[in-house]
């Protein structure tokens, strides 16, 4: 169907991205997922490249864009190559609007220009061993010095996407006692700099998808974060994590569908060409059975995405809204996405295959922001339920 979520601008920014991923992103791509990253210098391109900068304000040298459709354009288009860029998207995509939303003017002033450039690449730590989608069993402590000059951090992280290569980590934190009448209080986000004596880079996580995307575990031993690194108010950290997860889930709903559309065209190549049993394999009313119900949830899942968009770049999509958008599309993305390597039969499971990449990769997108049986929550909660 005809999409009028975008305008000639983000095009245009779609053609550069198009151009940019078949040059410096597929003939090398192999390379990053044996790696587990990409180099830091690609991060380098990326920045000169103006992604980091598009939402920033032009008062700290960005391009001043709101909403998140230019975000919307790069995970189309780094699925519909099978490939990614790292942990950029945690970057642009969880960080930036907690820097932009509650980094006072100092900060903003310290950390943006280098955010902008790729000279501060940022991760955030939220989950821990024993906590996952709990976020108020966080139990990483950062207790106020004497002197009020500093917190002394103390815990470990783990799942944390650009934690291996970040300069600066916004670690969520409890700088007040556990209250059990309580247990959203007390939490607090610290903007942590990786070379502060006593912060650890743990073991970077093997998983079976998104290779090309550093997870590591992160240690706290008596850490000293300047109090001038405090974002936003002391305990008030759950508010701001609740806010921004709406972002997030959106993000994340944008993944399933365009990994989904990129599934059906990956499928679509590839049963026009293999034949069996002397024709094409597109020439099987299965095949073309299985393609046209693919399509029709790519375009259900595309139809929702493009309502969320244009719902957040209004400023209106609820916590509800995001989390239908996630728990529709990445739903829905596994099942195509299955059905789409299942029409490559064997060379489905060869990870030669961007098909294979893209199954791997779609696995997490129904865990991570909120597992799916967590969206069904919020949505009954809404319900009334």
């Amino acid at each position: 169907m005809r999409r009028t979520v975008y305008n000639e601008d983000h095009e245009a920014f779609r053609a550069t991205i198009r151009d940019f991923i078949s040059k410096e992103v597929v003939p090398v791509y192999e390379t990053w997922e044996k790696d587990g990253h990409p180099p830091r210098s690609f991060y380098n391109k990326l920045a000169e490249l103006g992604v980091f900068g598009i939402e920033v304000p032009e008062e700290y040298g960005g391009a001043g864009e709101t909403g998140f459709k230019y975000q919307a354009v790069l995970m189309e288009e780094t699925a519909r190559a099978g490939v990614s860029f790292g942990s950029s998207g945690v970057h642009t995509g969880l960080v930036l609007p907690y820097l932009l939303e509650y980094a006072n003017e100092e900060q903003k002033q310290r950390w943006l220009p280098g955010f902008i450039s790729g000279e501060i690449m940022t991760a955030i730590a939220m989950t821990e061993p024993g906590t996952g989608s709990d976020l108020a069993g966080i139990t990483t402590t950062a207790k106020l010095s004497e002197d009020g000059t500093h917190y002394v951090l103390n815990g470990a992280k783990t799942f944390i996407t650009g934690g291996v290569l970040a300069d600066l980590v916004l670690v969520v934190a409890r700088t007040s006692p556990y209250d059990p009448a309580n247990r959203r209080a007390g939490l607090s986000i610290l903007c942590v700099d990786t070379k502060s004596e006593g912060y650890t880079v743990g073991r970077k996580l093997e998983k079976i998808g998104l290779r090309t995307s550093d997870t590591a575990e992160l240690a706290f031993a008596d850490v000293k974060v300047p109090v001038a690194d405090l974002l936003g108010e002391e305990g008030k950290a759950f508010s701001y994590l609740t806010h921004n997860l709406v972002q997030e889930r959106l993000a994340i709903a944008v993944s399933g569908y365009a990994v989904a559309a990129a599934a059906v065209n990956f499928a679509l190549q590839y049963v026009k060409d293999r034949k069996v049993f002397g024709q094409a394999v597109a020439e099987f009313q299965n095949t073309k059975f299985v393609l046209a119900e693919c399509k029709t949830q790519v375009t259900a899942m595309q139809a929702l995405v493009d309502q969320a968009l244009e719902l957040y770049q209004e400023g209106e999509l609820t916590v509800a809204d995001a989390a239908e958008a996630k728990l529709f599309t990445t739903e829905a993305a596994s099942a195509v996405v299955d059905k789409c390597l299942q029409l490559h039969g064997g060379y489905g499971y060869i990870l030669e295959y961007p098909i294979a990449r893209l199954y791997a990769d779609n696995r997490v997108f129904r865990i991570y922001g909120g597992t799916s049986e967590v969206m069904k929550t919020i949505i009954a909660k809404s319900l009334g339920l």
